[in-house]
């Protein structure tokens, strides 16, 4: 486990981890993943207003499919919004599960060993489909880790997503929201507003989130 770090000796505040979980199946191809990622460019520049948040917020891309690591673990001021594109089948499960798994607790063990603190752990799921893979294990991994409030997730539905597998996936106290038309600037800029509000406060306080504008709570 990689310890004395430069980036923790630079910057020792404390992390806010955000993993986006993003559906780059073929269905995503033309408009809906220009506006994806104009909404994560939106998502840096938000945050960069703030300057805690700036130096708080790690985010990390996986993308799905085929599941690829496209951004490790970055604070906001290091982090390069990617062009990604939209082809091949939509491995979800295999993708929630290595982003649980394996990405975020090595990205704890190394806060833990530098002694770096940090707030709970987001992650995002963003999706347009359906599992193409076996999904049940990784809804079952999700509703646990909730309820040992070892992280909060979220999914994101868009147009044509198969919401009765997202309502199995998603904790049980937060559904699938079903985001309007594609307007992923607003739901990125609401997860950099969540953010600076996290940011902003103590490591393992409650933070009220501001209202869900960009989509329908489904149910």
């Amino acid at each position: 486990m990689p310890v004395g770090l430069p980036e923790f000796a630079v910057n020792p505040e404390n992390r806010v981890p955000v993993i986006l979980l993003l559906d780059t199946s073929g269905s995503m191809s033309g408009e809906p993943i220009q506006q994806l990622n104009r909404g994560i460019a939106a998502f840096k520049e938000d945050i960069l207003k703030d300057t805690q948040a700036s130096l708080s917020v790690e985010v990390a891309i996986v993308t799905f499919g085929p599941v690829q690591l496209i951004q490790d673990f970055v604070t906001i001021d290091n982090f390069t919004p990617p062009r990604l594109e939209a082809e091949g089948v939509t491995p979800m499960g295999e993708a929630i599960e290595y982003a649980l798994l394996e990405l975020l607790e090595d990205r704890k063990a190394t806060y833990k060993a530098n002694g770096i603190q940090y707030y709970r752990p987001w992650v995002f799921l963003v999706t347009d489909g359906a599992p193409s893979d076996n999904w049940q294990m990784a809804a079952q991994r999700v509703r646990e880790a909730e309820a040992n409030r070892r992280l909060s997730f979220f999914v994101v539905a868009v147009a044509g997503a198969n919401m009765e597998i997202l309502r199995q996936i998603a904790p049980s106290e937060r559904p699938p929201v079903l985001l309007n038309g594609l307007d992923f600037r607003s739901l990125f800029v609401w997860l950099s507003t969540s953010m600076k509000r996290v940011s902003s406060g103590k490591v393992g306080e409650v933070v009220a989130l501001p209202p869900v504008g960009w989509g329908q709570i489904t149910t």
